[in-house]
């Protein structure tokens, strides 16, 4: 099977409580807006030239069970009042004809701090390959457990 490269992206995130932790997942899939689908999950790698959009929906432009290519972070816990957060960083360098960078970042705490550090994953990425960042977009997200809870962040990659 040969999947075509991506010419698009966007960031989402969610959170969810749930039955169990994978429902809790789940959940924060269906609050992403990404629920429905079969994740395929990625390095973290975002294709030259590669376009930002907004989020797209499922099924209008996305159909029910597609093969969603997705780099994600994601945290679960079943401990009632701990706070878990989720981020995901995306480097876009100057030269548009190089690869871009996706960082994914998950841990107990607040989202500002998940989001500082995958920030900075992404401009360290950027710097080990010798590129010069022309912008870091990110998206951070976080839950209080009630529970059993879940973070979940994600760069979304499609081909239009």
């Amino acid at each position: 099977m040969v999947i075509e490269t991506p010419t698009h992206f966007y960031l989402c995130a969610g959170t969810s409580e749930g039955y169990t932790e994978l429902n809790a997942f789940d959940g924060a899939l269906l609050d992403a807006g990404i629920g429905n689908t079969n994740l395929v999950k990625m390095s973290s790698i975002l294709p030259p030239s590669c376009i930002q959009v907004e989020p797209l929906k499922i099924p209008d432009d996305i159909p029910y069970g597609s093969l969603l290519p997705v780099a994600y972070s994601a945290k679960g816990s079943d401990m009632p009042g701990a706070i878990i957060s989720a981020s995901v960083a995306v480097a876009i360098p100057v030269d548009a004809k190089k690869p871009g960078l996706i960082m994914e970042y998950s841990s107990p705490g607040r989202k500002d701090i998940a989001e500082r550090i995958v920030r900075e994953m992404a401009q360290h990425g950027m710097k080990q390959r010798g590129e010069t960042v022309k912008e870091i977009i990110s998206i951070a997200i976080e839950i209080e457990v009630t529970r059993i809870g879940a973070a979940f962040a994600a760069v979304v990659l499609w081909k239009f």
